[in-house]
Protein backbone atom coordinates (compact mmCIF):
# COMPACT_ATOMS: atom_id res chain seq x y z
CA UNK A 1 0.00 0.00 0.00
CA UNK A 2 1.70 3.20 -1.21
CA UNK A 3 0.68 6.67 0.15
CA UNK A 4 1.73 9.83 -1.59
CA UNK A 5 0.69 12.89 0.17
CA UNK A 6 -0.89 15.59 -1.99
CA UNK A 7 -1.98 19.41 -0.92
CA UNK A 8 -4.44 20.87 -3.36
CA UNK A 9 -8.57 21.39 -2.77
CA UNK A 10 -11.20 18.61 -3.31
CA UNK A 11 -14.72 18.88 -3.64
CA UNK A 12 -14.83 22.39 -2.67
CA UNK A 13 -12.48 21.53 0.65
CA UNK A 14 -8.94 22.23 0.95
CA UNK A 15 -5.77 21.41 2.98
CA UNK A 16 -5.54 23.89 6.65
CA UNK A 17 -9.51 24.39 5.93
CA UNK A 18 -11.37 23.81 9.51
CA UNK A 19 -14.54 21.83 8.37
CA UNK A 20 -17.35 20.26 10.53
CA UNK A 21 -17.96 16.37 10.95
CA UNK A 22 -21.22 15.20 12.01
CA UNK A 23 -20.18 12.70 14.57
CA UNK A 24 -16.83 14.39 15.95
CA UNK A 25 -17.54 18.29 15.73
CA UNK A 26 -14.76 21.10 14.68
CA UNK A 27 -11.56 18.87 12.94
CA UNK A 28 -8.91 20.70 10.53
CA UNK A 29 -8.02 18.89 7.22
CA UNK A 30 -4.15 18.69 7.40
CA UNK A 31 -3.55 16.55 4.00
CA UNK A 32 -5.21 14.72 1.08
CA UNK A 33 -3.90 11.87 1.02
CA UNK A 34 -3.64 9.60 -2.28
CA UNK A 35 -3.40 5.61 -1.23
CA UNK A 36 -3.58 2.52 -3.20
CA UNK A 37 -5.60 -0.22 -1.88
CA UNK A 38 -6.25 -2.99 -3.72
CA UNK A 39 -5.00 -2.04 -6.51
CA UNK A 40 -7.74 1.22 -6.46
CA UNK A 41 -6.62 4.92 -6.29
CA UNK A 42 -8.17 6.23 -2.69
CA UNK A 43 -7.82 9.77 -2.44
CA UNK A 44 -8.21 10.37 1.37
CA UNK A 45 -9.09 14.15 3.56
CA UNK A 46 -6.41 13.75 7.15
CA UNK A 47 -8.35 15.05 9.63
CA UNK A 48 -7.41 16.58 12.86
CA UNK A 49 -9.28 16.48 16.05
CA UNK A 50 -7.42 18.65 18.37
CA UNK A 51 -9.82 18.47 21.18
CA UNK A 52 -9.73 14.42 20.82
CA UNK A 53 -6.66 13.83 19.96
CA UNK A 54 -7.56 11.88 17.07
CA UNK A 55 -7.15 11.42 13.38
CA UNK A 56 -9.45 10.30 10.71
CA UNK A 57 -9.52 9.61 7.03
CA UNK A 58 -12.30 10.34 5.20
CA UNK A 59 -12.02 9.09 1.73
CA UNK A 60 -13.22 12.59 -0.56
CA UNK A 61 -15.99 10.92 -2.52
CA UNK A 62 -17.57 10.36 0.16
CA UNK A 63 -17.37 13.44 2.53
CA UNK A 64 -20.38 15.04 1.33
CA UNK A 65 -22.17 11.51 1.93
CA UNK A 66 -21.09 11.40 5.80
CA UNK A 67 -22.20 14.88 5.97
CA UNK A 68 -18.84 16.09 6.42
CA UNK A 69 -19.77 20.16 6.00
CA UNK A 70 -17.62 23.52 5.99
CA UNK A 71 -17.77 25.95 9.14
CA UNK A 72 -21.81 27.76 9.24
CA UNK A 73 -21.39 31.53 8.17
CA UNK A 74 -21.08 34.02 10.37
CA UNK A 75 -25.35 34.68 9.81
CA UNK A 76 -25.89 30.63 10.30
CA UNK A 77 -23.69 31.73 13.94
CA UNK A 78 -25.84 34.54 14.91
CA UNK A 79 -29.24 32.61 14.13
CA UNK A 80 -27.47 29.70 17.12
CA UNK A 81 -27.38 32.25 19.49
CA UNK A 82 -30.67 33.45 19.19
CA UNK A 83 -32.47 29.99 19.44
CA UNK A 84 -30.24 29.69 22.43
CA UNK A 85 -32.06 32.54 23.66
CA UNK A 86 -35.49 31.05 23.29
CA UNK A 87 -37.59 28.99 25.70
CA UNK A 88 -36.38 24.98 26.16
CA UNK A 89 -38.66 23.04 24.14
CA UNK A 90 -39.14 19.79 26.65
CA UNK A 91 -41.51 17.13 25.41
CA UNK A 92 -43.18 14.69 27.97
CA UNK A 93 -41.68 11.29 27.36
CA UNK A 94 -39.25 9.25 29.12
CA UNK A 95 -35.76 10.61 29.87
CA UNK A 96 -34.05 7.80 28.04
CA UNK A 97 -36.37 8.53 24.53
CA UNK A 98 -35.27 12.50 24.77
CA UNK A 99 -31.73 11.35 26.00
CA UNK A 100 -31.86 9.53 22.26
CA UNK A 101 -33.42 12.48 20.24
CA UNK A 102 -30.57 14.79 22.38
CA UNK A 103 -27.68 12.48 21.05
CA UNK A 104 -28.93 12.15 17.70
CA UNK A 105 -29.00 16.27 17.09
CA UNK A 106 -25.35 16.27 18.54
CA UNK A 107 -24.56 14.10 16.17
CA UNK A 108 -26.19 15.23 13.14
CA UNK A 109 -23.24 18.06 13.02
CA UNK A 110 -26.22 20.68 12.48
CA UNK A 111 -25.35 23.76 14.31
CA UNK A 112 -29.15 24.76 14.71
CA UNK A 113 -29.43 21.31 16.48
CA UNK A 114 -27.07 21.42 18.60
CA UNK A 115 -27.89 25.17 19.85
CA UNK A 116 -31.36 23.43 20.20
CA UNK A 117 -30.34 20.68 22.85
CA UNK A 118 -27.65 24.05 24.54
CA UNK A 119 -31.44 25.47 25.16
CA UNK A 120 -33.09 22.74 26.54
CA UNK A 121 -31.13 21.16 28.82
CA UNK A 122 -29.08 24.89 29.94
CA UNK A 123 -30.16 25.65 33.98
CA UNK A 124 -29.47 29.03 35.28
CA UNK A 125 -28.22 28.39 39.13
CA UNK A 126 -31.73 30.17 40.10
CA UNK A 127 -32.81 26.65 38.48
CA UNK A 128 -33.12 23.02 39.95
CA UNK A 129 -29.72 21.15 39.43
CA UNK A 130 -29.89 18.90 36.44
CA UNK A 131 -29.08 14.96 36.61
CA UNK A 132 -25.76 13.42 36.10
CA UNK A 133 -27.00 12.36 32.42
CA UNK A 134 -28.43 15.48 31.54
CA UNK A 135 -24.99 17.79 32.11
CA UNK A 136 -23.17 15.13 29.81
CA UNK A 137 -25.58 16.14 27.11
CA UNK A 138 -25.71 19.48 27.47
CA UNK A 139 -21.65 19.60 28.45
CA UNK A 140 -21.33 17.81 24.81
CA UNK A 141 -23.62 19.99 23.06
CA UNK A 142 -21.98 22.98 24.62
CA UNK A 143 -18.90 22.24 23.57
CA UNK A 144 -19.57 21.31 19.64
CA UNK A 145 -21.16 24.86 19.39
CA UNK A 146 -18.90 26.40 21.20
CA UNK A 147 -15.89 24.86 18.92
CA UNK A 148 -17.65 25.87 15.82
CA UNK A 149 -18.18 29.11 17.63
CA UNK A 150 -14.84 30.13 17.91
CA UNK A 151 -13.35 28.79 14.67
CA UNK A 152 -15.68 30.78 12.85
CA UNK A 153 -15.50 34.07 15.08
CA UNK A 154 -11.58 32.94 15.21
CA UNK A 155 -11.61 33.50 18.98
CA UNK A 156 -10.95 30.66 21.86
CA UNK A 157 -13.07 28.13 22.76
CA UNK A 158 -13.49 30.00 26.31
CA UNK A 159 -14.36 33.13 24.74
CA UNK A 160 -16.88 31.20 22.84
CA UNK A 161 -18.65 29.55 25.67
CA UNK A 162 -19.10 32.92 27.59
CA UNK A 163 -20.61 33.90 24.42
CA UNK A 164 -23.17 30.84 24.57
CA UNK A 165 -23.95 31.62 28.01
CA UNK A 166 -24.65 35.34 27.69
CA UNK A 167 -26.89 34.74 24.88
CA UNK A 168 -28.27 31.54 27.04
CA UNK A 169 -28.93 34.43 30.11
CA UNK A 170 -30.84 36.74 27.38
CA UNK A 171 -34.03 33.75 27.42
CA UNK A 172 -37.06 36.02 28.09
CA UNK A 173 -38.33 33.00 31.47
CA UNK A 174 -35.38 33.24 33.26
CA UNK A 175 -35.71 36.62 33.64
CA UNK A 176 -39.07 36.33 34.52
CA UNK A 177 -40.49 38.13 31.75
CA UNK A 178 -42.17 35.67 29.05
CA UNK A 179 -41.91 36.94 25.83
CA UNK A 180 -43.47 33.79 24.23
CA UNK A 181 -46.21 32.35 23.91
CA UNK A 182 -44.43 28.72 23.34
CA UNK A 183 -45.83 26.58 26.88
CA UNK A 184 -42.75 24.80 28.30
CA UNK A 185 -43.95 22.02 31.13
CA UNK A 186 -42.61 21.73 34.25
CA UNK A 187 -38.77 21.22 33.94
CA UNK A 188 -38.54 19.65 37.58
CA UNK A 189 -40.34 16.70 37.43
CA UNK A 190 -38.57 16.22 34.23
CA UNK A 191 -35.12 16.23 36.75
CA UNK A 192 -36.82 14.02 39.10
CA UNK A 193 -37.78 11.41 36.34
CA UNK A 194 -34.48 11.56 34.59
CA UNK A 195 -32.71 11.10 38.24
CA UNK A 196 -35.33 8.02 38.81
CA UNK A 197 -34.83 6.22 35.62
CA UNK A 198 -30.60 6.84 36.31
CA UNK A 199 -30.97 5.29 39.79
CA UNK A 200 -33.22 2.45 38.08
Amino acid sequence: MSTQKKTSQRQGFKTGESIVYPAHGVGQIVAIEEQVVAGMKLELFVIDFEKDKMRLKVPVAKAEQVGMRKLSETDFVERALKVVQGRARVKRTMWSRRAQEYDAKINSGDLISIAEVVRDLYRADSQPEQSYSERQLYEAALGRMARELAAVNEVSETEAVRLIETNLNKNPKRNAKVLDEDETEGDDDLTAEAEQEEAA
